[in-house]
């Protein structure tokens, strides 16, 4: 077992053991007000039913997320005091969030375990520190004031607690995809946070509102106020396809050069994954990579230009001239394709002087050049000689923290080549 995988196996187990506990101590004990919890419970799983997989969404149930967060902060119903307290808020969540996985995990796009980690453990953390100010169902106002007619301190309460919870949630998820992919913890932190500006605003705000709602006017305020939050989930729904085909369609446009026979099968792709992961490792935010990714992708589409192919599509033994020419045809063509005028500009700089170039074109030399070097070389040390070759261009042709970001990408990446730094 490596040591990356020790605390990824201890977050899973501790999700599974607070799972268990609570929900063997529900059976046992029985539902305190059962009605409240079927409601809340399916509001949870229907969130779960319309999750969408495969998007690379931060939080794929929103809906879900958001009926959790309410049943944690409740503790009044229609002006009574709830008696539930933190067991069954996560053994509610955990039996609703897993029967609305059924139907994924029947057609093969079933939840990560990370997934149904973050939700335990985040219900669980806003539970515990919401539960506890209700006194086991006596209300707020029984010790000094109402949450719903004295309301600045419990709203401040209110606010406070989903700042904890938010940065709670954003903090588990870098952990478990630190811990997945060792990638930096210090970007994937920061991408999480500036993530929950969007979606993660509203399901916070939605949750909050939707507690308040039922401990004024009762259950039926769950429905209204989560019919925006379903609404908003089924469009994000679209827009993730539709940016999946976006994609798709730019990684077909860059084929083209392999179809024509100007680069080797598969190029473009290993260039946009190696470059993706570089520009991770050297913290670059999701929006940057994106860029990075699709001008990896279309990096020699300039090459369609030539009247003879180079050999092996290895652009970087042509003269600079040559090299700064098909680069800004290939920028002239993405342009011409509706892409981000991002994209094109880092294509088009791509054979500048490193020191003129933004960090993203500088990503994409570099590792263009590395997959045509270890191309050439033969034998199990071909990948590790074209890394030192590298690094001996440093001073004239490659960024050194490019280069050495890329060896440890390599070193991490056991379905690569085995190169040390």
């Amino acid at each position: 077992m490596t040591a990356g995988r020790l605390p990824l196996l201890l977050a899973h187990a501790a999700a599974g053991l607070l799972g268990a506990g609570c929900l063997a101590r529900t059976l046992w004990h029985g539902l305190d007000e059962p009605g409240v919890a079927l409601a809340f419970g399916v509001l949870v799983g229907v969130g779960e039913l319309g999750r969408w997989s495969g998007s690379g969404e931060r939080e794929p149930a929103p809906l879900g997320a958001a009926g959790a967060l309410a049943y944690a902060l409740l503790g009044e119903t229609a002006g009574r005091p709830t008696q539930h307290g933190v067991p069954q808020v996560v053994a509610v969540v955990l039996a609703a969030s897993l029967a609305g996985c059924v139907p994924h995990v029947a057609r093969g796009r079933g939840p990560t375990t990370d997934h149904l980690t973050r939700r335990l453990l985040t219900v669980g953390f806003a539970a515990v520190c919401a539960q506890p100010l209700y006194h086991h169902g006596r209300p707020l106002h029984h010790h000094g004031g109402s949450p719903h007619s004295s309301g600045p301190a419990y709203a401040l309460i209110v606010v406070t607690l989903l700042v904890l919870t938010t940065l709670c949630d954003a903090v588990l998820a870098a952990a478990l995809a630190h811990c997945r992919t060792r990638w930096p913890f210090g970007p994937l932190l920061r991408d999480e946070l500036r993530a929950r500006r969007g979606i993660g605003s509203a399901v916070c705000a939605t949750g909050a509102v939707m507690s308040l709602a039922v401990a004024v006017v009762g259950l039926w305020a769950l429905p209204v106020f989560s019919l925006p939050l379903l609404l908003t989930q089924l469009s994000y729904r679209r827009y993730a396809a539709v940016r999946t085909t976006y994609r798709q369609t730019i990684a077909s446009l860059a084929r083209a050069t392999e179809i024509a026979g100007y680069t080797p099968p598969g190029h473009a792709r290993r260039v946009a994954e190696l470059s993706r992961a570089v520009g991770r490792e050297m913290g670059l935010t999701e929006p940057q990579l994106t860029v990075l990714e699709y001008a990896a992708l279309m990096h020699d589409i300039g090459q369609l230009s030539l009247v003879d192919p180079v050999p092996a599509g290895a652009t970087a033994r042509l003269p600079a001239e040559e090299q700064r020419r098909i680069a800004l045809l290939g920028g002239a063509v993405v342009r011409q394709t509706g892409v981000d005028a991002e994209v094109a500009v880092v294509v088009e700089r791509q054979a500048d002087p490193y020191r003129e170039q933004p960090v993203s074109a500088r990503i994409v030399r570099a590792v263009n050049a590395y997959e045509e070097m270890a191309r050439e070389e033969s034998g199990p040390g071909g990948p590790l000689n074209a890394l030192e070759r590298l690094r001996l261009a440093c001073a004239r042709d490659y960024q050194p923290e490019v280069v050495e970001s890329l060896a440890r990408v390599l070193q991490r990446d056991s379905l690569r080549a085995p190169v040390v730094g």
